[in-house]
């Protein structure tokens, strides 16, 4: 009993929005609310600024009786429709941010279409859940051999129309997840998130980003400049940009680590959140989908390294990335790269990945 009633109050500490029905423990739900400050953890510098703008990229809900962690998916235009007949869009093109996802998010998740949705998945019976993000729908097949299939390995989706296994004994937060990305077309890709905690960090000290980097981005009044704030401006000779050498003991927080493609151009950035000298951790936060399925979308991901050698390279293979990479869905293609230090020192001869930091963070005086 202690261990189920500690697992809800941690759960309660490590998101700042609690959505839940009235019920008359609401005060004192709201009480343990407050312990999730992220001040009492990181202080009032950069830290803080960057872990607050990663919160607002979670809500608490209780969906199917159970208390759920919902996270922002990941979600990249063009990614996965090479073999549909019909395109589609994301939300913003991927390229939203939580202000605008989350209205989406939570009308798609207090529709009738969801709760049918997470009824078939409580029905206690086995069964294969079929995607189709073309047509934004879903269908439940009790087909033996469907099911069976599945739980041999025998993985029969395609890209644009992903298979699922379902138990039947209820939903899952990997299975709201699906529902988000798949249905709901709700997501933001690795550079929207990017800059989603740039913006949040350099607004906290009076600088208009979009507004500052406009021009050379090339944005178009009125247009939402994460549409043009993608890897490739970060891996650009931006002004804005400093090429930062990747030893440890050279990385701030709010620097943009940047991951080669086998194309030679970058395909995926993440952001550092904090660098303890002392413990010897790299903490930063990504958006991506090729993790554990109960981290896709946007998840914190870690660094582990020896603090008597603080000017050891990202590129070394003596680094300890704990980040796992991972099909997206089961059954899919996996990863070429087991975990983040495989793909960051993927592509050597092609010039691996790299450290940018943004000029106008290190502009910032923070407490």
């Amino acid at each position: 009993m202690f261990k189920k009633v500690f697992a809800v109050l941690l759960l309660y500490l490590t998101v700042p929005f609690i959505i839940c029905a009235e019920t008359a423990a609401d005060t004192e739900i709201h009480n343990i609310a407050a312990f999730s400050d992220p001040a009492r953890i990181w202080g009032n510098g950069i830290e803080r600024m960057i872990e607050e703008a990663y919160r607002m990229c979670f809500i608490t809900r209780i969906i199917g009786g159970r208390i759920m962690n919902i996270r922002i998916p990941f979600a990249e235009n063009h990614e996965r429709d090479l073999l549909s007949d019909t395109g589609w869009e994301f939300i913003d093109g991927g390229k939203g941010n939580p202000a605008t996802l989350w209205p989406h998010i939570n009308e798609i998740l207090d529709s009738d279409a969801f709760a049918h949705y997470a009824q078939t998945l409580s029905d206690g019976r086995e069964q294969v859940i079929i995607f189709d993000i073309a047509t934004q729908t879903w269908q439940s097949s009790r087909n033996l051999f469907d099911i069976a299939r599945m739980r041999a390995g025998s993985y029969r989706g395609l890209p644009h129309r992903p298979y699922v296994y379902a138990t039947g004994r209820g939903i899952e937060e990997t299975d709201v997840y699906n529902y988000l990305y798949c249905v709901g077309l709700a997501g933001m890709d690795c550079s929207a998130f990017v800059w989603h905690v740039l913006t949040s960090v350099t607004k906290n000290g009076d600088i208009d980003l979009g507004r500052i980097l406009g021009r050379s981005l090339g944005v178009r009044e009125g247009v939402n400049p994460a549409w043009y704030a993608g890897t490739s401006f970060f891996n650009s000779r931006s002004p804005y940009l400093l090429g930062i050498e990747d030893k440890i003991s050279k990385l701030r927080p709010a620097d943009i680590i940047l991951f080669r493609g086998q194309n030679g151009n970058m395909a995926h950035s993440a952001i550092i959140q904090s660098v303890d000298l002392t413990k010897g951790i790299v903490r930063y936060l990504q958006s991506t989908d090729e993790a554990p399925l109960r981290e896709r979308g946007v998840h914190e991901s870690f660094i582990y390294f020896d603090p008597a050698n603080p000017d050891i390279s990202l590129s070394d293979p003596d680094l300890n990335w704990t980040q796992k990479r991972q099909a997206p869905f089961p059954g899919e293609k996996a990863s070429p790269f087991s975990d983040d230090g495989e793909r960051y020192r993927a592509y050597g001869h092609l010039g691996g990945g790299k450290i940018v930091r943004l000029r106008q963070i290190s502009q910032i005086k923070f407490l």
